[in-house]
């Protein structure tokens, strides 16, 4: 097989935070394959093929990169943030083990920032120290799961970043969750609201958890949680570096 496929992450939204090798990838593509909207940030040129499709086709989407690379074209699959966190990479390679046909190609996955650093690197550093990821969409796994996962998750002491807070369709359910973290951490609890971050039109916000309201978030917010320790110092948040025995 003469092709290739590149899984890529596009970073938080401008150009200077692409890595330089995904630049590479890129402008050496014949084929660009993503979500509508990360496809677009890609500028058209003579000889690149652009394959937008719609944010539920996951796996079809990676078919079809297969496909496509297996018959002789550079591809690029294109993500934002990392292709590695709750993004395009898993849905290659879920595809990928479904048809070993394909396990020759030259595939790589190159990284990107990711939402949850981009917004950390705007007010400070709140995941200093020990934190998780949560997924807060209940596509691909129910939400009694995302509740437990969360309720363990600070009772453990971690910073929490959050993806996909609240949607059209489930709003209900991050008011349910704000519930659960007012429960388990307390209403002094800082949580942070940090929206397009990188993008003209960015908006953080930094609130105890009192005051926290479901509509402060949205599909573009990434939300995080801090730990027990968290500190102030004038506009910024940061975790210390150094823990407690619980």
């Amino acid at each position: 097989m003469t092709g290739s496929l590149v899984i890529a992450g596009l970073g938080p939204g401008t150009e200077g935070l692409i890595a330089p090798d995904v630049m590479a990838a890129l402008e050496a593509a014949t084929d660009i394959v993503g979500y509508g909207p990360y496809v677009e940030r890609i500028a058209a040129r003579e000889g690149l093929r652009l394959h937008a499709t719609d944010n539920r086709q996951e796996i079809e989407r990676a078919r079809h990169a297969l496909e496509l690379a297996a018959a002789g074209q550079k591809v690029v699959v294109v993500s934002s943030g990392d292709p590695g966190v709750f993004a395009m990479a898993a849905a290659v390679f879920e595809a990928l083990e479904a048809a070993p046909a394909y396990l020759d190609l030259d595939i790589r996955v190159l990284p990107g920032i990711t939402a949850m650093l981009a917004a950390a690197a705007r007010i400070g550093a709140p995941l200093g120290h020990d934190f998780c990821a949560i997924n807060l969409s209940d596509n691909l796994k129910p939400f009694e799961l995302i509740e437990h996962r969360l309720r363990l998750a600070i009772r453990a002491d971690f910073a929490c970043a959050f993806y996909n807070p609240r949607s059209r369709a489930r709003p209900h359910q991050f008011a349910r969750l704000l519930d659960v973290m007012r429960e388990e951490a307390g209403p002094e609890r800082l949580i942070i609201f940090a929206r397009a971050v990188f993008r003209p039109e960015e908006d953080i916000a930094v609130v105890p958890l009192a005051e926290a309201k479901p509509e402060m978030a949205d599909m573009r917010t990434m939300v995080i949680l801090a730990n027990a320790s968290t500190r102030r110092v004038g506009r910024f948040v940061y975790a210390p570096r150094k823990a407690e025995a619980p």
